[in-house]
């Protein structure tokens, strides 16, 4: 892996892990999602009105196929980690999520995309589900909290399966990463919309008490991911998979320091031991 696309890779991280604890602090469920991903929409649009100037001949009827994938696979991503918010602590269901993503980015990519990993990088991946399995089923909040765990290994499903995807579009068609995520936003945006109308009541009470957060989401989550998309762009899936999840250790600090959250030390252990993994999987 490059220094660029080692780069891309942390500044997303950090990102990701920003507007989690957005996310988290909003718990505005699936009306929260539809907010932060129109206002996505809305602040990317110039950015995907000049990447669609400068290539035009790329939104054709397979991108367009592409992005409606994917606007389905993160439409279920951002619904399901918002219900694990609902009911679990940041420090819990982001650890949880995306320690498990990478697990199944990199056993996916070895069965479908001919990618081979090394020992160390399976060294690794057997550290991240030591440290999933420690989280889960370690300490009185997460007993607490088996809903919230569903939806964190769910989130962590959905992950493994729009990287793949989305490596597939971004790789060998070579689409712009940013007209790309625009569209699968927009995707996002119109399945949400029909439940969102249904809803109007409560669509303005999450406006009126989360709207900052919602901006902030959908500035930072696009951001974070198109990054990504770069670097998926110039490197493997089983080595930017794992890399990103340095934001693991964030934003366990995050909940620990900002929320007050329970269980700091273990759940910090935990999230180390996740980042020692993914770096073995990335070095390897």
């Amino acid at each position: 892996m490059s220094l660029v696309v080692l780069a891309l890779v942390l500044f997303a991280a950090l990102a990701h892990a920003a507007w989690n604890l957005l996310a988290k602090q909003a718990a505005g469920g699936s009306v929260f999602v539809w907010l932060a991903a129109s206002a996505g929409a809305l602040i990317y649009l110039p950015a995907f009105a000049v990447s669609v100037a400068s290539t035009r001949n790329q939104l054709d009827l397979a991108a367009i196929g592409l992005m409606s994938g994917s606007g389905v696979l993160h439409a279920a991503y951002f619904v399901l980690l918002q219900r694990g918010y609902s009911t679990g602590e940041l420090s819990l269901v982001y650890p949880l999520a995306r320690g498990t993503g990478p697990l199944l980015s990199v056993a996916l990519a070895i069965a479908f995309l001919g990618e081979r990993p090394s020992a160390l990088a399976i060294a690794g991946a057997s550290i991240i589900v030591a440290a999933v399995f420690s989280l889960a089923r370690g300490g009185r909040a997460a007993n607490r909290n088996r809903e919230a765990i569903g939806f964190a290994l769910l989130t962590g499903a959905t992950i493994a399966a729009y990287t793949l995807w989305d490596k597939h579009a971004v790789g060998p068609d070579r689409l712009s990463p940013i007209a790309y995520y625009w569209g699968a936003n927009l995707v996002n945006v119109a399945l949400l919309t029909p439940w969102a109308l249904s809803r109007r009541e409560l669509v303005r009470t999450a406006w009126s008490t989360s709207w900052r957060e919602a901006a902030g989401v959908g500035l930072l989550s696009p951001l974070a991911y198109i990054l990504v998309l770069y670097a998926l762009a110039r490197a493997p899936v089983s080595y930017v998979a794992p890399a990103r999840e340095t934001s693991i250790l964030i934003a366990t600090a995050l909940g620990a320091t900002v929320l007050g959250e329970t269980d700091p030390r273990r759940k910090l252990v935990c999230a180390a031991l996740m980042v020692l993994g993914v770096v073995a999987l990335a070095v390897g």
